[in-house]
């Protein structure tokens, strides 16, 4: 048992002599602990999601964690966070206290979405209503971002034309999270059926997170800033939108050779 289980688990002795529950403080720092070994891998990350929502997550996690909470509860915790977010945006216009509560709210929905999944490798393992919940409101939220977009520029004084960036990036970006999920499916099918190999641990290197940048949704949160200078936001937005729509198809050619490859024959087992 290591010292970190030693601490979760075990009773601690009171002023008095008697047992008690380890305090919040050491129930938090030995969830930390913990997590580092707990992460996930880091290929295909984006730089933001990678370097700085991963360990904001972290930390939450461990929060919630001392706290008692549950995954499930931190992601209807961060889906309030973000659905806030996305409401304001809608129902603002452009100023500098919408562009910081949007930002905040998404920022933070952002980081509890890591949190829950590190949470749930904290607890043991995650289930498989978890796992549905967390891409549940993902998905919501992927579709009802880019129309608030759209409903909060329709309030300037921008040309109706210019409405068409948040409808072409709500397209880009369903459509990237739904293959995103369905490769992962049919990854996971093939890799069930498939002899087990060992694989050495996939390279991570920093120069493919930075590539990786347009499609990031935490860089996406952080754009919300330039709210109160429509030009400059809607630039930024439509930056991010040609970049994620070019990795996007840059990565449907990888995917689709790779998804190929599952229907080759295998070869038969040697006895």
């Amino acid at each position: 048992m290591s010292s970190s289980e030693t601490v979760r688990t075990l009773p601690h002795a009171g002023p008095s002599g008697g047992r008690s529950r380890p305090s919040l403080a050491a129930r938090y720092r030995s969830g930390m602990a913990e997590l580092a070994s707990k992460q996930k891998t880091a290929k295909g990350a984006p730089a933001y999601s990678r370097f700085v929502n991963r360990r904001l997550g972290r930390h939450l996690a461990a929060l919630a964690w001392a706290l008692g909470r549950t995954p499930n509860q931190v992601t209807g915790l961060s889906a309030v966070f973000t659905g806030s977010a996305i409401a304001a945006l809608a129902l603002l216009r452009p100023s500098v206290l919408a562009g910081l509560l949007v930002t905040a709210g998404l920022v933070i929905g952002y980081a509890l979405d890591s949190a829950d999944g590190q949470l749930a490798r904290l607890r043991g393992g995650g289930s498989s209503a978890g796992e549905w919940l967390d891409h549940v409101v993902d998905s919501v939220k992927t579709g009802s971002l880019h129309a608030a977009v759209l409903v909060h520029l329709s309030r300037t004084d921008l040309a109706d034309r210019w409405l068409l960036v948040p409808l072409l990036y709500a397209a880009v970006a369903s459509s990237w999270f739904f293959t995103v999920i369905l490769t992962d499916q049919l990854r996971r099918a093939h890799a069930s059926g498939a002899p087990a190999t060992p694989r050495p641990p996939a390279a991570a290197p920093v120069w493919r997170s930075l590539l990786a940048l347009p499609t990031d949704y935490g860089l996406l949160c952080l754009v919300f800033l330039l709210l109160p200078v429509t030009p400059a936001f809607l630039a930024a937005y439509a930056v991010l939108l040609c970049g994620t729509a070019a990795v996007f198809a840059a990565a449907l050619v990888s995917w689709y050779r790779e998804i190929r490859s599952f229907d080759a024959p295998r070869p038969a087992s040697v006895p």
